[in-house]
């Protein structure tokens, strides 16, 4: 009986079209499901949409078209952009499909029978494009801390979760799994920034907006996102309180969910209180992964540096972006994408190094031996080659196991390399003028051919179609995973096909200038929206003279846990020392940082950033590329007054 593996994905909102960050995710958690199936697990992958929320509402209002007729057409899209990239999921969630809405309702009446919901009233901050509510000592700025758009003052009715009930049992799960949060530093994140502070109790429905799942007992409230939402891992199994389907008795608990690191908070503290209120198990892993950049900023489609799937598949093809997608991504870190860095990484690894490799291969089968593989006849640089294949195989498993595929990669492409130096050092070409190392010529080219069937079984949970066509090119027949525990899978008398290019070399010049040229004009109403911003309204002396502004002496300095952009500063400020939170560690590393002296504003409100307190705030001076921190001309104590 096949060992079991339920993976998932987060289920990606229907306010818009996914742009290329939001598609990531899906090709990340394909790649697993992939391996996973490639190693015998009897896989079940989910993933889906979140159709209902205020945004949602407001966005269908603005078209002139009922909610479901939006989440509609927008699912749909989303559903067609997972197919394209090639996504083997199982099933496909919609949080408007009737058995997720009456599990829900079900999840909900148990949880405020058991006494774990009950009814008061919610006053704050709430932001509409986040969902979620804040304290005032939260907001930064007067915006929401993570998004930083505007909030919207918010009072009404609501049912609440008690988070606070669960807490030390949660804390205690997390201790005793410590594999339960990855990578570790998200699990620091949550615990440090997030648990061990104290848990407040959770609004889990609203009033204001009724766009959501009705709440049965009690006309006008909805059930809030949370439970909604992250509901759907388990009534895609058909869970129910009152019935459990054969699928969820099978697949749960779930072997890893597969989510962005913005919404961790949801997945590692939320959602386990609620399973541990409804009594059932947890998942064995959450894995946090990190965000893909636009440059130093992440993708969104309000920020107008958003990249869709469908644009660049019609550029570069489905699995040299799933290629780039899963090579750039590192395991903890942000990674970035750009049409540059996407040619680049085409042309270097896909067209020259895997795709030349592939190509003369089978065409000097051709042409020395008609295309049928000769008997292997050792020699110098085999055992080389043949022991990098078995190697990859075993370090390509580790990396996987782990979700580095990033890693899994560079080791599969690390073997071409090495097929390729074998050529270099074997120099069929000349074999091939003498007739007495005909033998040898045939050994040569069965251990490349060899070769390549290694790196096509390892490359198709990454890039299925590429791998296939390797096969067909090769003349593969053993074409599974256990046929990699030994180099010599491919029978002698086979034969080869047809050598074809895999990837065609690209020109990087006149494709960028195609590709600015496709790129649309920024609309009026932006450039407007823009020069208004810029112009700031004029401040009389007694304004300035409201800013406290000193000299700081940074005593040491830290990044922040889970944020790449933000550093957490000791300064000595004449008599006191500070703690102050600032957007500088991509151009001051800590280790710089400290020593110099910086002038800060002292008499800002304090706030919280990512959870950590910010007591003022540090001048700069910064454009689209560079940031330097305001100094002095000269050396002044610290404290000292600037005016």
């Amino acid at each position: 009986m096949k060992e079991k593996y339920y993976i998932t994905t987060a289920i990606a909102y229907t306010s818009r079209k996914p742009h290329i960050g939001n598609t990531y995710e899906i090709v990340l958690t394909d790649a697993i499901a992939r391996y996973k199936r490639q190693r015998g697990y009897d896989v079940f992958f989910l993933t889906g949409t979140d159709e209902h929320g205020q945004k949602i509402g407001e966005a269908a209002q603005e078209a002139g078209i009922t909610p479901q007729e939006y989440v509609d057409g927008v699912a749909g899209e989303i559903r067609n952009i997972w197919d394209l990239m090639d996504a083997s999921y199982d099933h496909f969630i919609r949080t408007t499909d009737d058995s997720h809405v009456k599990s829900v309702q079900k999840i909900f009446n148990k949880l405020y029978e058991q006494g774990d919901i009950y009814k008061s009233e919610y006053e704050g901050w709430y932001c509409v494009p986040c969902e979620s509510f804040f304290t005032e000592t939260q907001l930064v700025d007067g915006c929401c801390p993570d998004c930083g758009r505007e909030v919207k003052k918010t009072k009404e009715e609501a049912y609440f979760f008690k988070m606070s009930k669960y807490q030390d049992k949660l804390m205690q799960y997390i201790e005793e799994n410590p594999d339960f949060i990855q990578p570790e530093s998200r699990k620091r994140e949550m615990v440090n920034n997030f648990i061990k502070p104290g848990l407040q109790d959770l609004c889990v429905s609203r009033t204001s907006f009724d766009w959501g799942i009705p709440v049965t007992f009690d006309d006008g409230h909805v059930i809030y996102v949370w439970i909604d939402a992250l509901s759907n891992y388990i009534t895609a199994l058909g869970y129910a309180p009152d019935e459990q389907g054969e699928l969820y008795k099978k697949y749960w608990p779930a072997d890893v969910h597969v989510i962005g690191k913005d919404i961790l908070r949801f997945h590692t503290i939320y959602w386990p209180i609620m399973l541990m209120a409804l009594g059932e198990p947890l998942p064995k892993q959450i894995f946090g992964h990190p965000w893909l950049l636009s440059g130093a900023d992440k993708i969104s489609k309000s920020r107008g540096n958003a990249i869709y799937a469908d644009d660049l598949v019609q550029l570069f093809g489905v699995d040299a972006v799933r290629y780039y997608l899963l090579c750039e991504m590192p395991y903890a870190q942000d990674g970035t994408i750009s049409y540059e860095n996407i040619i680049s990484r085409f042309n270097a690894d896909l067209a020259n190094t895997l795709g030349n490799l592939v190509n003369r291969t089978v065409a000097m089968m051709q042409k020395y031996f008609g295309g049928v593989l000769q008997a292997p006849v050792q020699g110098e640089f085999d055992d080389e080659l043949k022991a990098c294949a078995l190697e990859t195989v075993k370090i390509c498993a580790d990396k996987m196991d782990g979700f580095k595929t990033a890693d899994a990669l560079a080791e599969i492409m690390n073997l071409a390399r090495r097929s390729n130096k074998y050529i270099d050092e074997t120099m069929p070409w000349a074999l091939a003028k003498d007739e007495s190392q005909k033998e040898r010529l045939g050994g040569v080219l069965y251990n490349l051919i060899e070769s390549i069937r290694f790196i096509g079984v390892l490359l198709a949970p990454f890039m299925p179609k590429t791998s296939k066509s390797i096969f067909n090119q090769i003349g593969a027949t053993e074409c599974d995973w256990d046929s990699l525990s030994e180099f010599g899978k491919t029978a002698v008398g086979s034969s080869v096909g047809t050598a074809e290019p895999l990837f065609a070399r690209l020109d990087e010049k006149k494709m960028l200038e195609s590709i600015e040229k496709s790129m649309p004009a920024p609309k009026k109403e932006e450039k407007k929206a823009e020069k208004k911003e810029e112009k700031l309204p004029e401040i009389s002396i007694e304004d300035f003279a409201k800013l406290e502004l000193k000299v700081g002496l940074v005593l040491e300095s830290k990044r922040v846990e889970g944020a790449d952009k933000l550093l957490v500063s000791k300064i000595k400020i004449g008599d006191e020392v500070r703690q102050i939170v600032s957007g500088i560690a991509k151009f001051y590393p800590p280790e710089e940082f400290v020593g110099k002296k910086v002038i800060v504003i002292t008499n800002l409100k304090p706030v919280k950033l990512r959870g950590v307190l910010s007591e003022g705030m540090i001048l700069a001076a910064a454009d689209d590329k560079n940031l330097s921190v305001l100094a002095l001309d000269q050396d002044m104590p610290d404290g000292t007054l600037v005016r």
